[in-house]
């Protein structure tokens, strides 16, 4: 039977997540505690509309699309203060007010000039980073309408499979990861799901982009992962996983939950 074997939430876009025994999804489709902080650049500090809903597209600001060197952080967050690590190394640790801000600017600037991927600051509108976000609103999704994302541990296997560099689930930022399934039989997945007390209705496979190229543990592009996926197992565009809406309000979904199939009660 398909389960929940692990669930991740991401508090601060584009960096590592963090492992929770159980998610609240919201009735606005978004797990709580979910991307709501992002680094801007500092001339794209505020969202653009998309079909009157917020956006804010991950090249305007730090994403493991662009700066792969991200993946070597670790960060927790506990609603109040934010705090990064490289390793057993603390960077910072400092709380969301105006000064906390700065601090945590200024480190995670530090930092990133010291790695490969300096030179993508050295553009005009750049620097200086702007943290953004209250730390209560999920709202840096890479899709104006967010979505809970969710992938097979077998699909990332028979990746893994197929490359020398070491490819686990992390690569592929998911919320919900799931076993007992076959590699890719998600991806044909339609109608409603049921997982814990939440309804979900299916809505397509997502499209990866560079982030999954990034090696979680040295922060090194070690795997040409978009090209296997279009080549080694043929598919038009490159896709690992799914996104997902919840169809009957909030709820909470616990690891070791069950995936339900078929269409949610009245």
């Amino acid at each position: 039977m398909p389960h929940v074997a692990a669930l991740y939430r991401y508090p601060v876009k584009g960096f590592t997540p963090e492992p929770q025994q159980q998610l609240t999804v919201q009735a606005d489709g978004r797990i709580a505690g979910d991307r709501v902080l992002a680094f801007r650049f500092a001339s794209d500090v505020e969202p653009r509309d998309r079909d009157g809903l917020d956006y804010w597209p991950k090249s305007r600001g730090l994403a493991l699309m662009d700066f792969p060197s991200l993946a070597r952080l670790r960060l927790a967050f506990d609603g109040a203060t934010l705090r990064i690590s490289e390793g057993e190394r603390l960077l910072v640790s400092a709380p969301l007010d105006d000064q906390g801000r700065r601090e945590l600017e200024e480190a995670v600037t530090a930092y990133v000039a010291g790695t490969t991927d300096a030179r993508r600051l050295d553009v005009e509108g750049a620097l200086p980073l702007r943290l953004v976000g209250d730390g209560r609103t999920s709202r840096f999704q890479d899709r104006p309408r967010g979505f809970v994302s969710l992938h097979g541990a077998a699909s990332v296997r028979d990746v893994d499979a197929e490359v020398s560099a070491p490819v686990d689930d992390r690569r592929f930022r998911s919320n919900i990861v799931i076993e007992g399934t076959e590699p890719w039989e998600e991806l044909g997945w339609e109608g409603s799901i049921r997982i814990g007390d939440v309804f979900f209705d299916v809505q397509q496979p997502i499209e990866r982009c560079a982030a999954i190229m990034a090696n979680p543990d040295t922060g090194e592009r070690d795997a040409r992962l978009l090209r296997l996926l279009t080549t080694t197992f043929g598919q038009p565009e490159a896709t690992l996983g799914i996104l997902l809406l919840p169809t009957h309000g909030e709820g909470v979904v616990h690891e070791g939950d069950e995936i339900v199939f078929g269409a949610p009660a009245a």
